[in-house]
C-alpha cells in the first residue's frame, strides 16, 4: 500500500480517537454533573412559621394585654391573613382588624378590647410569600 495512503489512515485513525476520548470526557463530565444535582438537595423553602407570640402562648395574666403580636419565620401576604381571637364561649373578640409592622414586615399586630378575665384562644392562619398556608392556635388567660 501507498505511504501516503497508510499515513491519512493512521491520522484518521489518530483523529478519531482524539474525538472519541473527548466525547467521553464529556460525558463523564455531564454524568458527574447530574449525579451531583441528583444528590444535592435544593433550599427548602420554609412556610411562615409561628416564632413568638406576645403575650406569650399560655400565658396566665394579671392584666389584659392591649395588643396581641405575632411574629413569624417569614414575610406573609397581609390580604390572606386571619387572626381571631376567641373568648371561653367561642364568641370573636376581636382580629378584624390586622396590622403588619411597618418596621418588621413578619410581624403582625391586633389591637385588643379590654379583656374580661377568662381564657382566650388566638387563631391564626397566613399564607407566606411562598405561597403555603401556615395555621395554628395558642391560649392564654387573663386572670381575675
Amino acid at each position: 500500500m501507498n505511504r501516503s495512503v497508510l499515513r491519512l489512515e493512521a491520522m484518521h485513525l489518530t483523529a478519531s480517537a482524539a474525538w472519541a476520548r473527548a466525547l467521553l470526557a464529556v460525558c463523564a463530565v455531564v454524568a458527574l454533573l447530574a449525579a451531583l444535582a441528583a444528590t444535592t438537595a435544593p433550599p427548602a423553602m420554609s412556610h411562615a412559621e409561628l416564632e413568638r407570640t406576645v403575650p406569650a402562648a399560655d400565658s396566665v395574666l394579671r392584666d389584659p394585654p392591649e395588643r396581641l403580636i405575632l411574629r413569624f419565620s417569614q414575610r406573609f401576604e397581609p390580604a390572606f391573613t386571619r387572626v381571631r381571637v376567641l373568648d371561653a364561649s367561642r364568641r370573636q373578640v376581636a382580629g378584624d382588624e390586622v396590622q403588619v409592622d411597618a418596621a418588621d414586615p413578619r410581624q403582625l399586630r391586633v389591637d385588643l378590647p379590654r379583656l374580661a378575665p377568662g381564657a382566650y384562644s388566638v387563631h391564626w392562619r397566613v399564607l407566606s410569600i411562598d405561597t403555603h398556608v401556615s395555621e395554628g392556635q395558642f391560649g392564654f388567660v387573663v386572670r381575675p
